[in-house]
């Protein structure tokens, strides 16, 4: 029931790759003013734990081939809850508006006459590349970083000529199920096998891996860690810079301002 004496809005929130204390502060300031938080399944719990214990919850995790709520649907819960004169946080893990479909939520609230604002996060190519110490562009071996989705329908018949090579960096999100189909698609469209590439799994959580090694061996290097989503994967020149085993142990001595 639309609340005309109250209306409410959306906000939607990047939460950030993991770490609760990569949330910008006026998403924090945000968050603790919220009714309602509709939040999906990358989220982590250290986030989780800054929503206002009076708001309510509305999970609308996805996961691979098993979709809790609809897109759809989705924007038309913000609308609704928004009508009825709650201010909404969607809650979205890494940035809304690199793969999170932030766009088609604000359309949602735009043909819903919802006021909406966005709160950019940490996307979880800066997040987990930061964490790592393995900048994406570097003046002796890169000067081009794409982003794309591994999980794209139709993969086979896109056009990856160019995204990765000599002075390119190639993200791959939601890739980690298919990274046999990626090698070999890049291969395939002319990448050297020997390409170095890294896995960054959980990025900047204290669990945080870096796994390395070639192109050709980015399937086999996913099932024997046994990688687990969330996780990036990166080729290019830079997959060999950055830190390894220190990793974990600095992320565990950082304090959480914001906790």
């Amino acid at each position: 029931m639309e609340n005309r004496d109250n209306p409410g809005r959306v906000v939607l929130i990047g939460a950030g790759p993991g770490a609760a204390d990569l949330l910008t502060v006026r998403a924090v300031r945000a968050l603790a003013l919220a009714d309602v938080v509709v939040h999906d399944g990358l989220v982590g719990a250290d986030v989780m734990a800054l929503v206002p214990p009076a708001a309510r919850l509305v999970s609308v995790a996805k996961r691979r081939a098993r979709h809790t709520m609809q897109q759809e649907d989705i924007g038309q819960l913000l609308v609704r809850e928004a009508l009825a004169g709650h201010t909404v946080v969607r809650l979205k893990g890494g940035d809304p508006f690199i793969f999170g479909r932030g766009g088609e939520e604000v359309e949602a609230c735009n043909a819903g006459g919802v006021p909406v604002e966005v709160i950019p996060g940490v996307s979880a190519a800066l997040g987990g590349a930061a964490a790592a110490q393995m900048p994406l562009t570097h003046r002796d071996h890169a000067s081009i970083v794409s982003f794309v989705a591994g999980e794209c329908r139709g993969l086979a018949e896109q056009n990856w000529v160019g995204l990765a090579g000599k002075g390119r960096t190639l993200v791959i999100y939601m890739g980690v199920s298919g990274a046999d189909r990626i090698a070999e698609k890049l291969i395939g469209d002319g990448l050297a096998p020997d390409t170095p590439v890294a896995v960054l799994e959980r990025a900047t959580l204290p669990t945080m891996r870096v796994l390395r090694s070639l192109l050709a061996d980015l399937g086999g290097l996913v099932t024997r860690e046994a990688v687990q989503s969330p996780a990036l994967i990166v080729v290019g020149d830079v997959a060999r810079l950055g830190a390894d085993s220190a990793i974990s142990e600095t992320l565990k001595a950082l304090p959480c301002p914001v906790s």
